[in-house]
């Protein structure tokens, strides 16, 4: 197969944007998270108006996928808007509700959490559908369990137009990762990191292994991120693991880096 110019890709990108305009990803803005290596990849910071997948490196790994995922909804919450956590009666069942003082060392109160459970992933995905067209929320988190059947590429085509016109956060975590393509931002595996003890020998920083693996802003790569309790932020201290290059289906609107 012949390789197309950047020229011609970029002409075909804005050929298609003028079909779809939810296909150029005019963004509103990005979420800092305070650690330059991830912003540097993020081009600034986690897109809002724009949806988000994360899921475990394991099935034992899910519950630092469920502390990155809330620790994002903290740091968009900033502003005192709420937050929506979908999920299912299944799930709840199998995972408990969130436990309110981890919450706190997050910086995320039960105050701004709103909980909603549902009997079916597909009424999980048409409340997000719904949620995510709501500006009065900073945030909306739907867990999808490990088949995923109902997440198909349409559902979560939905999805992504909801929440361009919300202009909130998207965070979609799945039990398990997906090989299947979605319209998201990016696409995260989380795991727990191996945390320093404190000066006293205690339990230490909560760090999270972070897998970028899809980035439509910039580039990919791993990155250990540490969480800061005290502060309810990330702390800026990070282990860049390596980048891979920009992705190729990248927004129109997405700048393109030439690689020497």
């Amino acid at each position: 197969m012949p390789a197309f110019p950047d020229r011609t890709l970029d002409q075909l990108r804005r050929a298609v944007a003028k079909i779809d305009p939810a296909s150029s990803l005019e963004l509103k803005g990005g979420l800092r998270l305070g650690v330059p290596t991830l912003d540097a990849m993020l081009e600034g910071g986690l897109a809002f108006g724009a949806l988000h997948e994360l899921a475990p490196a394991s099935p034992f790994e899910l519950g630092a996928a469920f502390g990155f995922a809330f620790s994002l909804a903290a740091l968009a919450a900033v502003d005192g808007r709420q937050v929506l956590y979908i999920e299912t009666d299944f799930a709840a069942m199998e995972g408990g509700a969130p436990y309110g003082p981890g919450l706190d060392q997050l910086g995320l109160s039960l105050d701004q959490l709103l909980i909603l459970q549902v009997a079916q992933p597909r009424d999980a995905l048409f409340a997000c559908e719904e949620a995510l067209k709501c500006p009065a929320l900073a945030a909306t988190l739907v867990e999808l369990p490990e088949d995923g059947v109902a997440a198909d590429p349409v559902a979560t085509r939905r999805l992504a137009l909801a929440v361009q016109a919300g202009g909130g956060l998207g965070l979609l975590l799945r039990q398990k990762a997906s090989p299947l393509p979605i319209p998201a931002m990016t696409r995260w595996q989380v795991a727990a990191a191996v945390s320093e003890p404190d000066r006293f020998g205690g339990l230490g920083r909560t760090r999270f292994d972070l897998l970028l693996k899809r980035n439509r802003r910039g580039r990919c790569g791993r990155v250990i991120a540490c969480w800061n309790h005290d502060q309810h932020s990330f702390a800026p201290e990070a282990l860049s693991l390596g980048l891979a290059e920009a992705a190729r289906d990248r927004s129109d609107r997405a700048p393109l880096r030439r690689t020497a």
